[in-house]
């Protein structure tokens, strides 16, 4: 069985099948990892989830990104952060939208394979957790999102702080702070805080921030960890960490990494920009 990872698809789903004939895919043995933000600001979100839906979880693995969670806020009503690139329509008046958001809803935060030796994560962790507390504090957000309470967590969702992990963190807090890591870090202050405004590359940053990955003493360090969300960044190898979003959305890249065996090798396909936002 070949596993690929695969960066943010963002609505891209014609790029999506070029890179399935690309590493020539084969549905009845080899995996696809999708690194969250299947949806939004591209033409055919609801495409992306029909397809993944379809193809089953023994074939494909995913984990939600910070659009995907915005999707799910606005399906239960939680409209106050919008953005005028917002592409959800496709999903939102589809026929069968409710089980779209029902599967989505259901999918995890953080995905981790023992026998591959590989975790997959959207945004990033704090230098504080190790791969198995990221597993439970994923199931923590997978609890509630899971529940009929699942629209009240929207309620509480956005905003940056708290920027600290602590074990004393509760409810509405503790879950954002989560949340916040999973789906939205990128940089880490010096004391371990999450620096979320910044969004730009390492290079261009004017503040005392480090990306997540090289964090000193990340606890993770040693555990192989394949993310999207930070198309500035671009796609590379960071020691264990490993960058896949090149910006589909955008009229760039979509990326692939196939990880069960080394040497690592990558792919790439070029986005058809009609049909994209024009603004980035």
């Amino acid at each position: 069985m070949a596993v690929y990872a695969i960066g943010d698809v963002q609505g891209c789903f014609d790029e999506l099948l070029k890179m399935l004939d690309l590493i020539k895919f084969d549905k009845n043995k080899d995996q696809i990892w999708l690194a969250g933000d299947l949806v939004n600001r591209g033409p055919k979100s609801a495409d992306v989830l029909r397809f993944a839906k379809k193809l089953g979880p023994s074939r494909v693995k995913v984990v939600l990104g910070n659009h995907d969670l915005h999707l799910l806020a606005n399906a239960c009503g939680v409209t106050k952060h919008q953005n005028k690139m917002d592409t959800m329509e496709s999903i939102l008046e589809a026929p069968d939208r409710d089980e779209l958001i029902h599967w989505l809803r259901h999918q995890p935060l953080f995905h981790h394979d023992a026998a591959l030796g590989f975790s997959m994560v959207h945004a990033g962790l704090p230098p504080q957790w190790k791969v198995v507390k990221a597993i439970k504090r994923s199931r923590e957000v997978e609890k509630i999102l899971q529940s009929d309470d699942w629209p009240i967590f929207f309620q509480h969702m956005y905003g940056n702080e708290p920027v600290k992990w602590s074990k004393s963190l509760s409810r509405w807090d503790r879950l954002r702070y989560i949340t916040n890591c999973f789906t939205r870090l990128r940089y880490c202050d010096n004391d371990g805080s999450l620096a979320l405004k910044f969004k730009g590359r390492p290079s261009e940053s004017e503040l005392e921030q480090t990306a997540w990955f090289e964090m000193p003493d990340r606890k993770s360090h040693l555990e192989r960890i394949v993310f999207g969300h930070w198309s500035a960044l671009g796609t590379g190898r960071y020691g264990n960490a490993f960058s896949l979003d090149s910006g589909a959305v955008w009229g760039d890249q979509l990326t692939a990494l196939r990880i069960d065996k080394e040497p690592y090798q990558w792919f790439v396909v070029q986005a058809d920009r009609d049909g994209l936002p024009n603004a980035k």
